[in-house]
């Protein structure tokens, strides 16, 4: 027999419980927007869920977002002891000689790789990145190769990188998607390097220099990642904020200058955070509900779910919200701890999720004079 046991006023109970995460990417597109921004996405970390997007998937030049890939092997090199913040690594020609922006090394010196960090992240230094690339690799070319193939591991198979600084090549290149799910990797995987990004100015070789990044000056939560900027690949930006335990991220490329980059920028984040919610139902083990047993040593099994479940949702999604337990009853011993018994269903406009309910405990079968008793009750007074 199917079941449909359970209704939205156990989910509103739910509700103010403490979560985590159930990983579970789910669109929230109930609430629309455009932008005048090429490519652009928008997502709620803290749930995984896709609040907008744009393009999202195409194929596009990176300009110095991908400094944040760079970053991210110079981060993974320290946390290994491959690399220490106080190292120094030497300047060779080839860094002297880059161009656009600078952080201004001086051609033979040695330079500390803290200062590199600040002087890729603040400055946005082309020539830092050669160091530091050759530092950790031998030459850029290999260090690209081999950040290729940690960013292909992280999942991002959009994604094609020549060089450490996002200098323009044909074969550089990334995707919107991919740019935010380096900008989550490297949030969570080195939450003790992630304050650089908000650091808004450092001075070397005597020369001060601004974070790019206008909406750190904004004072809306922004705490990072970076701008990026060419001719072909126009205005670009990933940045990330956090209000009331949400953090958003957002790529947004082919803006056609500063302003609109600034000004779009915020305007996309404000929506995201103004028009979205995240709403804990569940804690990893809570009981949902309950299915009956048949012939088991108990009358019923606590039905679970491995991970918290946490969705960010509309004001529409949440008004609209409909939860239900859907599985087959009685349930017949032995039931194993841990197996999937049951399904969770969550629906809400462009919402549509299934999530496996597990016993919460185990059940063993009865015993034969168990099984006797248990049907003689059941000729007599019917079903369990």
């Amino acid at each position: 027999m199917k079941i449909a046991a359970f209704s939205i006023s156990r989910a509103a109970r739910g509700l103010a419980a403490a979560a985590l995460l159930l990983v579970a990417t789910t669109p929230a597109h109930a609430v629309s927007i455009d932008t005048v921004a090429r490519e652009a996405i928008l997502i709620d970390m803290s749930t995984d869920t896709v609040l907008f997007e744009k393009n999202a998937d195409q194929r596009m030049p990176t300009a110095s977002m991908s400094k944040v890939a760079t970053m991210y092997m110079v981060f993974d090199a320290v946390e290994q002891g491959r690399l220490s913040l106080d190292d120094t690594l030497p300047v060779s020609e080839r860094a002297w000689r880059m161009q656009g922006s600078k952080m201004f090394v001086e051609l033979g010196n040695q330079i500390k790789v803290e200062d590199l960090i600040r002087g890729v992240i603040i400055q946005s230094g082309n020539d830092a990145c050669v160091v530091l690339a050759e530092g950790l690799a031998g030459t850029e070319e290999a260090f690209a190769a081999n950040m290729t193939k940690r960013m292909h591991e992280l999942g991002m198979n959009g994604t094609n990188l020549m060089n450490a600084s996002g200098w323009p090549h044909p074969d550089h290149y990334s995707t919107p998607r991919d740019l935010a799910t380096l900008a989550v990797r490297l949030i969570d995987d080195f939450p003790e390097h992630f304050h650089y990004y908000s650091e808004t100015e450092f001075t070397y070789h005597g020369i001060r220099q601004m974070n790019r990044n206008p909406l750190l000056y904004r004072n809306m939560g922004v705490d990072g990642l970076k701008t990026g900027h060419t001719e072909e690949a126009g205005y670009g930006l990933i940045a990330t904020g956090e209000r009331d335990g949400r953090r958003l991220v957002l790529v947004v490329s082919g803006l056609p200058s500063m302003q609109a980059r600034a000004d779009e920028s915020a305007r996309l984040l404000e929506w995201g955070f103004r028009q979205f919610d995240a709403y804990s139902l569940f804690t990893a083990g809570e009981t949902v509900d309950r299915l009956p047993v048949w012939l088991g040593d108990k009358n019923d099994v606590p039905l679970v779910l491995e991970k918290p479940l946490k969705l960010t949702l509309s004001k529409e999604q949440r008004r609209s919200l409909k939860v239900s337990v859907v599985g087959e009853a009685p349930l017949a011993a032995p039931v194993a701890q841990g197996s999937q018994v049951a399904t969770l269903k969550v629906t809400a406009p462009e919402l549509d999720l299934e999530i496996p309910l597990l016993a919460g405990e185990p059940v063993e079968r009865l015993g034969l004079f168990g099984r006797i008793n248990a049907a003689a009750n059941y000729l007599v007074f019917g079903a369990p």
